[in-house]
């Protein structure tokens, strides 16, 4: 049964409505009644008690808010009458105790995916064609031109038939069947994949490697040798001009750091070496097909569930996100802790109140400072351009209910569970460690999904409430939608529903058991998440300044 509204933590001085309330609405709520003093739309949040100017605003038990008037009881809440607040945070203030899910079910579950002489195991199998310069980035799409549509990797493509239908008609003089043409549905290719063990060529452009700061340069390097180093990857095709900041030295040192003994293959090209561009587009394009060749004697064979790394991100989020998705995530990463893998929580704007609680789950000291350092430095530098973290609600964001940052970070916050915080990394450091590891990434969705990727993550789970199409070109992004009617509207984008948390039909435990039995099927190439089937591929660095 669908319950009308939802007190999320006994300290909160505000409920959620789940569904449209009116004014003059009676609410009855824990013995108590509440008349509506305006209409509160679903996902909105209306006070249980008269509240004075100043008074603070607590959601999730912490403080999301404050009142900047009088609001009165059973008054929605706005950003006309509240504002952004969060609590100070220091260093560990208390010790923390965690109790892991049960996970006996899973402890002997595997997914079938690629083993890497490292001891990674990927969840699909690619190769890499990347510029260190936006210079190359020509000779990429170039060599893009050459290889997907002759290896059968091409997407269909529906609306080139449409456009074609359109021309006709137009030809014809049909200027009434311009209105009425549609798009055919969406059909596979009939082309058949030489290659059948690899899943893909990805081609990622960039605007970066020269110019900007060479910081900015040293980064891009860092993220590359991230992206050769994910165990989706099995190889990778590198195009140099020769003059620029990202020089190949640094990425060979980049490469080096991550593993003295780096072993996957990686060419290296520079266009002023090699002399023409059909010289260099010639041994790039050799070079890379036999690598290919190489990379399809690779089979998938079992791996167990420690062997998932899993990131954590919401993009397009709604009141619901912080209820039902998100804490589904937050199952998840528990049970993928509990059984010895990695998962990466990042988007460090998103985390902006519920500093402290991180901290007091940080495993050591020195962690905790880390997160603290990370998390001041990125305000700072907000705040030195006339931002700050206050800001980063989007308008799409307020229409549905997360009026302040620190409301959408404390539904987004539950994305990473309850489990300790094993490890604190800063943009295109890698994780290592198992359990929990935070990130310091962009709120921006594809700069946090570029970073997480960066960082080894072989799924992404992508909480949404209002829909996104955001994907990532080697780690499989799969997304799960906060209501029923996101998952009904958008079917192209959604992979798993969490509508039931809402709508009461299944809790987060039962949730969380059915995504994790779709990421195993996603990760042993059974079932391809909707991003992957749209060649959904985002990938955008993050230049070290400010972005939220």
């Amino acid at each position: 049964m669908l319950h009308k509204v939802l007190r999320i933590h006994p300290e909160d001085n505000v409920l959620v409505a789940l569904s449209d309330l009116k004014k003059d609405e009676k609410i009855s709520f824990e013995g108590k009644d509440i008349v509506l003093t305006s209409h509160v739309p679903a996902k909105h949040k209306f006070t249980m008690q008269a509240l004075q100017s100043d008074d603070k605003i607590y959601m999730y038990g912490i403080i999301v808010g404050k009142a900047v008037k009088e609001i009165a009881k059973g008054e929605v809440i706005t950003v006309d009458n509240i504002a952004h607040q969060t609590a100070p945070y220091t260093g560990k203030r208390k010790p923390f105790s965690w109790k892991a899910p049960d996970v006996s079910s899973w402890k002997n579950r595997t997914f079938d995916g690629y083993h890497r002489p490292d001891g990674q195991v990927g969840t699909a199998n690619y190769w890499l064609v990347v510029p260190l310069v936006f210079c190359e980035n020509r000779n990429v799409d170039i060599m893009k031109q050459a290889f997907v549509e002759e290896l059968g990797f091409a997407k269909p493509n529906p609306y080139k038939s449409f456009v074609k239908e359109m021309k006709q008609m137009y030809l014809e003089g049909n200027r009434e069947g311009l209105h009425e043409a549609g798009v055919a549905s969406l059909e596979q290719s009939g082309e058949q994949k030489l290659f059948k063990n690899v899943d893909g060529i990805k081609f990622l452009t960039h605007n970066g490697g020269c110019g900007g700061t060479r910081q900015d340069s040293e980064a891009l390097c860092a993220l590359i040798a991230g992206y050769i180093n994910n165990p989706n990857v099995a190889g990778a095709t590198i195009l140099s001009l020769g003059c620029q900041n990202a020089q190949p030295a640094i990425l060979k040192e980049k490469l080096a750091k991550i593993d003295p003994e780096f072993k996957k293959p990686v060419i290296i090209l520079e266009q002023q070496e090699e002399g023409t561009e059909a010289q260099l587009l010639t041994r790039a394009i050799q070079a890379t097909f036999l690598g290919l060749a190489d990379a399809d004697q690779l089979r998938r064979k079992p791996a167990p569930l420690s062997k998932l790394t899993i990131g954590l991100e919401c993009g397009g989020s709604d009141g619901f996100s912080g209820i039902s998705a998100n804490p589904t995530l937050g199952q998840v990463s528990d049970m993928i802790a509990a059984l010895g893998g990695k998962t990466i929580l990042s988007e460090f704007p998103e985390l902006c109140g519920v500093e402290q609680e991180l901290i007091n789950r940080c495993s050591t000291d020195a962690q905790a400072e880390k997160f603290v350092q990370l998390m001041r430095t990125y305000a700072a530098s907000a705040e030195a351009v006339g931002s700050g973290f206050d800001m980063n609600p989007s308008p799409g964001n307020i229409k549905d209910g997360l009026i302040t940052d620190a409301i959408k970070s404390a539904g987004a916050a539950k994305k990473g569970g309850t489990s300790p915080v094993k490890d604190v990394l800063d943009y295109t450091e890698i994780a290592t460690r198992p359990g929990l590891n935070l990130l310091c990434s962009p709120g921006n969705d594809v700069e946090s999904t570029t970073a997480m990727a960066g960082s080894g993550a072989n799924i992404i789970l992508f909480t949404t409430g209002l829909g996104t199409p955001t994907g990532n070109p080697v780690t499989p992004v799969i997304k799960v939608a906060s209501n029923h009617r996101l998952a009904e509207k958008m079917p192209d984008i959604i992979d798993v529903d969490t509508g039931a948390v809402i709508s009461g039909e299944k809790t987060i435990e039962e949730m969380g058991n059915e995504l994790l039995d779709y990421i195993v099927q996603v990760a042993s190439g059974k079932v391809q998440a909707k991003a992957v089937l749209l060649n959904q591929d985002d990938f955008i660095p993050w230049k070290r300044g400010v972005s939220l």
